[in-house]
């Protein structure tokens, strides 16, 4: 198609029809369709493209047992080409007589051109023959036969596998395969399948019957004839009006949920929402227990009374079926759900009978990384950890310090019991109900619960301070422990996370304004991982820390263009003049947006271009600095810069330490005309030594002046 709009190459073809791509299959995970159809999509797109073949609009579809996609107003035939090869010069094709030599005739031969149809071309290096080939194009049913194949098998799935003597692996077994140009079947055989133009309708409401297709624009009609909706955004738009309908009559509130939205979409062919009901005396159990219970074990969805807002004693299924008594269904799936939640409810109250610090000498059977320990030994890393991050956050009491170290002392305690055992993503949760329950106070409790918190860039961060503390904690001592053992991520590879939580402690420490030493905190957690007695790398002692903050900085780096907008250089200008002083994240945050704002003033990129001149200079010239020495100025603007710089020195030495950014960048700013000034009045770079050594000295004060504040040398200069 070129660069032409999609419209106008459908119009501008000698005749279109529909392409129809149906690969049917065994059941496949829902969580495998909707990827597989980006793909499928992507790898058409391109196919079509590369042959030379236009089309209009392509869409895909799909169930749990078909992959599907159309193309409307595909060409007929492929656009024709010219192929143009210079080939030798025209001196060496010919001899003295105007006959052909070897040269030419090979090259004619070479590329399917009579010699009398080679063309003699001037070019920027003299006459040279060309050969030039139209082709016409093949039929569009010659390329898709001949290409399907490798679409289909160029899909890619988490999980893949073998099934016949094809030798092709596939997410799950090929069935059959529907390929149709408009009415013509395209009959290419893939895994052992002939394709056709016969698809299955639904299992149940289809009675599994074999529906022939006439033409590709009516295989979404047909298909919903013998029960199936093809089209995931129709499935959507169902069962949303279904829930909706059952929820006004039964007075309930659903509990939303885009995660078992998409399941259930892309888990049914025809779906059916209906009510169902457990018994009340669940209740009695936490409602994240009950609620976890519908959704792993079952996908169904929770609700909630629309007036109180309190767990309901009630769940939606989505069925996969359509009859006029669904009450067998709904039995069906109420006593599967009853077994579940007297499973539930029984580790619940077993549970109970032992307290969370009885839970704790457990945790040394529990490993946390073959290299790295036991949980109960982080567990206690994190606890010392904890206390002091509390003891350098600003206005923290002993009381708060107190608060997080016994929720340290209890995070993981949880991992041991029965509910968590099997619901791993309730940890944090049941601890904080089983502290409640054993007596500890509520803030205890709800800093175990807050622990896992956020769960990245997106999500909700702990909203207590003692919540805050020990999260920061847990995923520092991680960071710590596995860049100690020389664990690290690199490129697509983080088996354990280490860059989401990063994130956390970004996210946990800027949106919640906390003021602390990074540096000092990051030192702390590294010790406490060598006390411990952990083998670490050769050069951990003196990179394990450096690298650290490196890594903690990069996820800063991301947060920041991501939730501010803020200008790439920017960010790089304030986070590499951070060297080996102590890091305070929100004190980096408030540099880059005062940064940013005075990069609009008109005057700041002259400035910055007569900042790099000063940088450059003091940067290349060797000297042996001394202090400046005014009486050896010989010119008023060497003067006037000097005075200037110690009038924006002695303000920037109050400014910044009280974070007062705008006062001095506009000291930094207010320099412009006397750097100007000094570069246009005075020649640094004289023969008295005495007088050159004196200017570089003054440029070094200011590029230390700017430098005290961010990188200036990082910052590009808009529209140069």
């Amino acid at each position: 198609m070129g660069d032409l709009p999609r419209k106008r190459a459908r119009s501008s073809a000698p005749h279109v029809s529909d392409l129809l791509l149906e690969i049917g299959v065994e059941e496949l995970p829902y969580q495998f369709i909707a990827p597989a159809l980006t793909l499928l999509r992507e790898m058409m797109e391109r196919l079509l493209k590369d042959q030379r073949l236009m089309f209009g609009a392509i869409r895909t579809m799909g169930t749990p047992r078909r992959l599907s996609l159309i193309v409307e107003g595909l060409a007929a035939q492929q656009t024709a080409t010219v192929k143009e090869t210079m080939g030798p010069p025209k001196s060496a094709a010919f001899d003295q007589a105007g006959q052909p030599t070897k040269a030419a005739l090979g090259f004619a031969a070479t590329h399917g051109v009579a010699i009398k149809d080679l063309e003699v071309r001037r070019t920027a290096k003299g006459e040279y023959l060309f050969a030039v080939k139209r082709e016409e194009g093949r039929h569009a049913s010659a390329v898709l036969i001949e290409w399907l194949p490798t679409v289909i098998g160029g899909l890619t799935f988490p999980k893949t596998m073998k099934w016949n003597d094809s030798g092709v692996r596939f997410a799950r077994p090929i069935r059959w395969l529907v390929a149709m140009y408009g009415n013509t079947v395209l009959p290419f055989r893939m895994a052992g399948v002939m394709a056709s133009n016969r698809t299955l309708g639904h299992r149940v409401v289809g009675g599994g019957r074999w529906i022939r297709l006439k033409h590709a624009a009516s295989y979404p009609t047909l298909l919903e004839q013998g029960g199936v909706i093809v089209e995931p955004e129709r499935r959507r738009e169902l069962i949303r009006q279904q829930i909706d309908a059952i929820c006004r009559e039964s007075g309930l509130v659903l509990h939303e949920d885009e995660v078992l939205l998409e399941q259930a979409i892309y888990s049914t062919e025809l779906p059916t929402a209906l009510l169902g009901s457990f018994k009340e005396a669940y209740l009695d159990v936490p409602e994240e227990v009950l609620m976890t219970s519908m959704k792993e074990h079952q996908g169904f969805f929770s609700l909630r009374y629309k007036e109180t807002g309190r767990l309901a004693p009630h769940f939606m299924a989505v069925a996969n079926t359509r009859m006029e008594d669904m009450s067998l269904v709904r039995a069906g799936n109420e006593r599967v759900l009853e077994a579940r939640l007297a499973d539930a409810k029984f580790f619940f109250e077993d549970d109970r009978k032992v307290r969370l610090s009885e839970r704790v000498p457990k945790l040394s059977g529990v490993t946390f990384h073959q290299q790295l320990g036991t949980m109960a030994q982080k567990q206690e890393r994190v606890k010392r950890l904890a206390g002091f991050i509390a003891a350098c956050l600003r206005s923290t009491s002993e009381d708060l310090r107190l608060i997080c170290e016994r929720a340290a002392s209890l995070a993981k305690a949880d991992l041991v019991t029965g509910i968590v055992g099997e619901f791993p993503e309730l940890q944090g949760i049941m601890g904080s109900v089983y502290a409640l329950h054993d007596g500890e106070s509520a803030e205890v409790a709800m800093a175990i619960r807050e622990q896992y918190l956020p769960k990245g860039m997106e999500g909700e961060c702990p909203r207590t301070e003692a919540g805050r503390i020990l999260a920061l904690a847990d995923r520092l001592d991680s960071l710590a422990a596995f860049f100690h053992v020389g664990i690290v991520p690199t490129g697509s590879e983080d088996p354990f996370a280490l860059r989401r939580q990063a994130t956390a402690i970004v996210r946990i420490i800027v949106e919640a304004d906390l003021r602390a030493d990074l540096t000092s905190i990051v030192t702390k957690a590294r010790h406490l991982v060598c006390e411990d007695g952990i083998a670490g790398l050769p050069d951990a002692e003196s990179h394990g820390v450096r690298l650290v903050i490196e890594f903690i900085l990069e996820r800063l780096r991301h947060y920041c263009r991501v939730v501010y907008g803020f200008r790439e250089d920017v960010i790089e200008a304030v986070v590499k003049a951070v060297g080996d002083q102590s890091l305070d994240l929100v004190d980096l945050i408030r540099k880059m947006k005062a940064l940013q704002a005075v990069t609009a003033k008109p005057e700041f990129n002259a400035l910055i271009i007569g900042f790099k001149r000063v940088h450059r200079l003091v940067t290349k010239e060797q000297w042996t600095r001394e202090a400046v020495d005014a009486t050896r100025f010989q010119h008023d603007a060497e003067s006037r810069l000097y005075q200037m710089m110690t009038k924006a020195y002695e303000l920037a030495k109050v400014s910044i330490p009280a974070g007062e950014y705008d006062r001095t960048l506009e000291a930094l700013i207010a320099l412009k005309p006397a750097i100007d000034g000094f570069f246009t009045e005075v020649l640094v770079n004289v023969e008295d030594q005495v007088v050159r050594q004196n200017r570089l000295s003054l440029l070094k004060d200011i590029d230390e002046l700017f430098l005290s504040f961010a990188d200036f040398s990082q910052i590009v200069v808009q529209g140069s």
